[in-house]
């Protein structure tokens, strides 16, 4: 019998395999913008819809039917700039030199760190670039949450006065998701995928089954290297932690924002009723219900660009 072709499962991009240090995700390069504006924004992922579209991509097989399409539902309460960070560049990379503060600060800010009583209000004569300090408002939603996630935000222009002038512009106020994104744009979305613990080779790299007349064990794997060298290379599928890791998905097509009529009767599975904005992202986003979802201006353009009007949202 002819033995079944099968790739290894289990990317070798990512290593080591363990857990991220935060449910927070961090963001490791930001995209260029001509208009100064923040470049990301955050949300909770409540759960997943299909929508009726019509196709009107081009060369698109497709194109003027109606297609059913699997989409994301995020729910993105405002965010609060309650800071500006102010970096100099050195041979080591950004070095954080100066901070200033907002004076009007949320009670709930005490949930998650120290207010200082003494706030800094000078901005540095010398600086390359400055990001905002924001936080989330998750009282505003209905998960049962009240400790802010604070994060910074990358400021489009490569201006850096203009970045400055907008920065203190929004410093103490919120912004929503219409001022960050539109319709039909394409996004990065980091997460922290779903935890599933400490899992054996077959479960996390999809090792087929030993024989039942192999030795001892059934579920290992077969042979973890050659004794000379004595060493087992990192490539050799071995159980380990699986899940709750940060991943990063890119292009992301924003099908709606803010669309009508989205929470079913009772509410979203596991959820509750949405009653912030809403941006709905075509496909998949890693992560479990209610956790922080982290969404950016795309770095890399999508070959093909795809359009879609949505018909119909089945609940």
């Amino acid at each position: 019998m002819a033995r079944a072709h099968k790739p290894r499962a289990g990317s070798l991009q990512f290593w080591p395999r363990k857990r991220a240090k935060s449910i927070v995700p961090r963001i490791r390069s930001w995209p260029s913008c001509e208009s100064a504006k923040p470049l990301g924004f955050a949300g909770y992922k409540v759960g997943m819809l299909h929508v009726i579209a019509l196709d009107n991509t081009q060369n698109s097989p497709t194109k003027g039917q109606q297609i059913a399409l699997p989409v994301t539902v995020i729910e993105c309460p405002p965010l609060f700039v309650m800071g500006l960070r102010f970096y100099k560049n050195t041979v080591y990379g950004l070095k954080l030199i100066s901070e200033v503060l907002a004076d009007n600060l949320a009670k709930e800010l005490d949930r998650k760190i120290c207010i200082p009583k003494k706030k800094k209000q000078e901005i540095p004569q010398e600086f390359d670039d400055v990001k905002l300090l924001v936080h989330t408002i998750p009282h505003k939603t209905g998960i049962g949450k009240k400790k802010p996630e604070i994060f910074e935000l990358a400021v489009g222009s490569k201006n850096k006065d203009e970045k400055l002038n907008y920065a203190k512009s929004i410093l103490g106020k919120e912004i929503k998701l219409s001022d960050v994104f539109n319709e039909g744009s394409y996004v990065d979305v980091h997460a922290v995928t779903k935890g599933k613990g400490f899992q054996g080779p077959v479960k996390r790299f999809g090792i087929s089954l030993k024989h039942h007349k192999s030795e001892k064990k059934r579920r290992s794997t077969g042979n973890l290297g050659s004794w000379t060298p004595a060493k087992v290379d990192w490539r050799v599928p071995q159980r380990g932690q699986m899940g709750f890791h940060t991943r990063t998905e890119y292009n992301k097509l924003i099908l709606a924002i803010n669309p009508q009529n989205i929470t079913p009767a009772g509410g979203f599975h596991k959820y509750g009723v949405v009653k912030n904005d809403v941006l709905l992202l075509k496909g998949s986003v890693p992560g479990a219900r209610k956790r922080i979802i982290k969404i950016i201006d795309t770095i890399r353009e999508p070959v093909r660009k795809e359009q879609y009007q949505i018909v119909q949202i089945v609940k």
